[in-house]
Parts: C-alpha cells; structure tokens; sequence
C-alpha cells in the first residue's frame, strides 16, 4: 500500500466521470451476458478515457469495461490513473481482474461505483476492493529478496 493522499473530486468532476462512464456503456457489445458496463478513467494529466466492456462468443476473450478503458489510456500515453467512474445497472465493482490491473496503475485511485440512473453506490480507494493488492512495489522487493537468497 501506498501512503499518498486520497484525491479530492469535486462533484463537478464526480458527475463528469459518472456521465462519462454512462455513455461509454451506451456502446457495449452485451449479446450474451446482456449486462452493460461503461467506465470512464481520469489520468494524471488530466484527461478522462472510457471503455466499454466487448463480449465475444469464445468467453474468454471478452474484455471488460475497466481494462477497456484502461488500455485506450496507457496506447494513448497515459498511465498514471486518478480515479475511475464504473457505470452498470445496478453498481457493480469491477471484478478480481480489474482490479488487478487496476492497482498496477494506481493503488489509490479512486473507485466511483454508480447504478445506470447516476447514484453513487460506493466510492472509495481501489485499495479498499483489493486488499493487500500485489502490484509493481511487491514484485520488485521480491526480486531483491531473491536476489539476497
């Protein structure tokens, strides 16, 4: 874990990501789960990347709203991760592999969980929804613990 502050979002920005993250999921490609999902990440510079998530017949390959968006922002450049904003009917959190690949670009960012008509459910740092999360940090202090052995 990280010791860096919480961000501060003014419910200006809050309602932006939310309304981000709501049209993104107007775009999901849904045809066997029929469950919707958009997210909308606010980078470190600033910038506000949606996603939506893309079903595919072979399960496995489908990809989910968060990576979505996850990835249109480190191809674009962007890699360091404020906060994320994820819009599903009912307030959804991101599932095990999200938040994974979450936490690799920002432990704390935070979690802005919505139902499709806006309402917060929860919010939060990512932290929080993955606790004691192995990320960058961990991976390098066992490269030099191994390194010692």
């Amino acid at each position: 874990m990280t010791n860096v502050p919480p961000l501060h979002l003014t419910d200006d920005r809050r309602r932006q990501l939310i309304e981000a993250a709501a049209e993104a999921r107007q775009r999901a490609y849904v045809p066997y789960s029929h469950y919707p999902v958009g997210a909308a990440i606010l980078t470190a510079s600033g910038a506000v990347v949606t996603g939506c998530n893309v079903e595919n017949a072979s399960y496995g390959a489908t990809i989910c709203a968060e990576r979505t968006a996850a990835v249109k922002a480190i191809s674009g450049g962007d890699n360091g991760f404020e906060a994320i904003a994820v819009v599903t009917s009912n307030g959804a959190s991101p599932c095990g592999i999200c938040r994974q690949f979450l936490y690799e670009f920002g432990p704390e960012m935070v979690v802005i969980l919505a139902d499709e008509h806006g309402a917060v459910c929860w919010e939060g740092p990512l932290s929080d929804l993955l606790p004691l999360g192995f990320g960058p940090t961990k991976l390098a202090e066992g490269q030099r613990e191994a390194a010692r052995d």
